[in-house]
Order: C-alpha cells, then structure tokens, then sequence
C-alpha cells in the first residue's frame, strides 16, 4: 500500500489543532541543552515550544493535556548523512560536480521518510553520494507531510537549504577518465577547482556594483563562492588517518570549515582534529566489512573524541544503517565510554550545530521548533520503542497505530527502492486519524 502525503500541513489539519496549545505531564523531559527535568511539562503551540518546565509549571487555559507519566521526551533526532528517498548527484562523467543538487534529484513522497520517522528522526541531511570528489549540493528537510520538495525543505540560519558533498579516499578514485587514481591527485584536483573559484571571487568584487563587468555566471562557482565565504557547509567524507589530515590541510588552505563525516580513523588523529576545531559526524557499524579503509572503524571513537574535545555527532547514511536504529548508534559510543550526556546532544543539537540549524532544533527550548518524539523509556536501553514523532506540533508517526506500526517492523524486503514506496502485506492497513 502507497502512504499518499497529503498537502503542505496548514491545509492538512483544522485551525484549531495549530492554535491549541498541548501540554505533555509527567514524562523525564530531556531538553539537551539543560539537565534533566523529571515529571516534566512541555506545552507546544502553534508549531513552536512554549514552555519547558519541571511539574507545576504554568499551563495555558484551555489547553489539551496529555498524561505521559513514565515515559522519556527527547528532541527529534537529527541525522546528518542520509541517503532516503533516492538522492543521486555526482555524474559519472566527471569527478567534480558542485553544481548537481539532490533537490532535483529526491523523492518528496517517499515512504522512506516513514521509516526514518519510525526510528524518532525529524530532520535530515540528504546526501548524493560519495562516488565523487564533489557529488554536489546536499538538502535539508523536516519530515513534514509533503507533496512537493519544496514542502520538505529546512532553511539554515544562513538562508540555505543544504551543504556541499565532498569525499576523498578510495570511493572516489577510479580508472575513469578525468578520476583521481591517487590520493595526491585527489586533493590537486579539489585544490584547482577552489583556486578557480577564488579567481571567479576576484573578479566579482572587482567588478562591484558594476553589472558590465560581471564574470559570465558559471553555476560550477556560485556553489564553491558560498563554501569560501563560510556560508554553505562542506561535508566531507573520509576514513583514513591521512585522509582525514588531508581534509584538515585543504580547509586551513582554502579558508572553510567542513564537518568530517564517518572518520573510520578518526580515533588516531583527535587530537589534530580537535586542534582544528572541526566537527565529526560518526557512524557506529558493528562489523565494517567491504571497504578496508574503513577496517579500523572503532566503537570507542566518540569517547576518544569526546576526551579530546571535539564536537561530535552521528548519522546514518541509512541505507547503510536503519534509520529506525538510530538510537542505537549513540548507545553503541555510550557503552565504549562516551558519556551520556554528550551520546544524547550528539543525535540531537550536535547535529542541528553541523547543519546551521541550532536556533530551530536540536533541544527543546522555548521559541524552538516543535520537534520531540515520545519513548517508553531510557533512550539507550535496548528495550525502549519509539512510540510517537511530532514534527513542528503535529503527530507525525504513533506506534500505536497498525499502518504506523508496520514501517517499524517491517523487515527491508518491504520497502522498494525502486519505486520508493513501502509493501505491506496483511490486513493491518489503516488510515491515520
């Protein structure tokens, strides 16, 4: 069966499920950017937070209450490497490609949204893929109900809706005509392209206000102008040691602050990593297989960046893990000495931090977005289910729901990434309420 996204959400639901206010009580409240508040309250209203606070806190008249004694409420988790609803982007035709976007590329309708919803995951980084020095420009979405992409986009504190995909390594080194065969030629390749692009910056400001002496626009450009005057995000992946110090190198070089994304190695060079004030997005595989480069991928690299002091989060690059495990992933860093504290701000603001995006989400704080999911207990036990994901103050997946449930316990045979839809068999179809 088909999930058919209905119409941009203020046409979805009546007026009065946006101006009431709702008032969750009694759940262990973790807000990220504050301790723990047990038997919390959080109103929502109109999208936004309203209030956090510890049990007597003021809740507004007339407002619909809901008793969540017993269970945890965390922010919506944000992932920061995806590749849902069928991104493309880098073209086999060539190594660099900045100018290619996701967002014409992905599918707003996918069920994959649903699955990712599943596992308490409200914002994503989608990515193209990391075939390619430069795969191109990535996107970033809320998991509102959607009919069209722009319905998904997220708007950083920049004004963008997304990075910039790089990659070195072996994934981007090929036979290919106009592909690096080495590492060296790898990073001489990513340096012309930038140096390019600061001549293109040169003629720009030369010309001022003078449109006459504008360079002719070259959309391969206007991308790398936005990495070099800090405003778009690179996000790099890289395993290796060297690789990594290779990405550190090139950003001192050309002035922009990448996030490192997967870091295989990263636990051997923290310290050069934390010295240079980057950020890492992790992924936790419990066994790595079939890249060697990423055969020392180890478990206790977040604690080891953690002691370090790097800025540290996770991701999924579902569908290299299941966005419904996401979760897991922290927990993985938390039973290999990272601290709690520090696995739960790393699926939350940490990420939100990466993407620009920490004034909307990332914490539950008032003015925020209302992004929070609901679960049955401590975020890290192995028996705890998400049980419900609210996106900007509306329900976007409950457990208790059949049609709901079934992206949750559906094995991966039921999605179809071909058509990227869901299956499911049974007679446990249901329309949401």
């Amino acid at each position: 069966m088909k999930f058919l996204l209905a119409l941009p959400i203020f046409f979805c639901l009546p007026a009065e499920a946006q101006e009431k206010p709702v008032v969750f009580k009694g759940a262990l409240i973790y807000p990220v950017s504050g301790k723990p508040i047990p038997n919390g309250v959080l109103v929502v209203q109109k999208g936004k937070i309203i209030r956090v606070g510890a049990a007597g806190s003021t809740i507004p008249p007339g407002a619909d209450i809901r008793d969540v004694t017993g269970k945890v409420i965390m922010p919506g988790l944000v992932d920061t490497h995806s590749h849902l609803a069928g991104p493309d982007g880098g073209d086999a035709s060539n190594a660099l490609n900045p100018e290619t976007r996701v967002l014409d590329a992905i599918n707003p309708t996918s069920d994959g949204f649903k699955k990712a919803l599943a596992g308490g995951i409200t914002s994503i980084n989608i990515m193209p893929g990391s075939g390619f020095l430069m795969s191109g420009q990535t996107i970033y979405v809320k998991m509102r109900e959607a009919r069209i992409v722009e319905d998904l986009l997220l708007y950083n504190e920049k004004g963008l809706y997304g990075g910039l995909k790089m990659a070195n390594g072996t994934n981007s080194m090929r036979s290919n005509a106009g592909f690096p065969g080495t590492r060296a030629k790898s990073a001489s390749m990513i340096r012309e392209l930038f140096v390019k692009a600061l001549d293109y910056k040169k003629k720009i400001e030369k010309a001022g206000k003078d449109s006459s002496k504008m360079p002719e626009r070259d959309l391969r450009m206007e991308p790398l102008l936005e990495v070099l005057n800090g405003k778009r995000i690179v996000h790099f992946h890289t395993h290796k040691a060297n690789d990594i110090l290779t990405v550190i190198r090139l950003s001192k070089e050309f002035g922009f602050k990448p996030v490192l994304h997967h870091i295989s190695e990263g636990w051997l060079v923290a310290k050069e990593i934390a010295a240079a004030g980057l950020s890492c997005s992790i992924i936790n595989i419990e066994t790595p297989g079939g890249k060697l480069e990423a055969i020392q991928l180890n478990l206790s690299t977040g604690s080891v960046l953690e002691k370090a002091g790097a800025h540290t989060g996770f991701h999924t690059d579902d569908g290299i893990t299941d966005s419904r495990l996401f979760l897991r992933s922290a927990a993985l860093s938390v039973r290999e000495g990272m601290s709690r504290e520090k696995a739960i701000e790393g699926l939350t603001l940490a990420g939100a931090r990466m993407l620009d995006l920490s004034s909307r989400i990332g914490s539950l704080e008032a003015g925020k977005d209302a992004d929070f999911i609901i679960l049955s207990g401590d975020p890290f036990s192995l028996y705890t289910k998400v049980e419900q994901t609210w996106v900007e103050g509306i329900k976007r997946w409950d457990i208790s729901i059949p049609a709901d449930k079934a992206f949750l316990t559906g094995g991966y045979e039921v999605y179809s990434p071909e058509r990227g839809e869901f299956h499911q068999h049974g007679d446990e179809e249901e329309d949401r309420n």
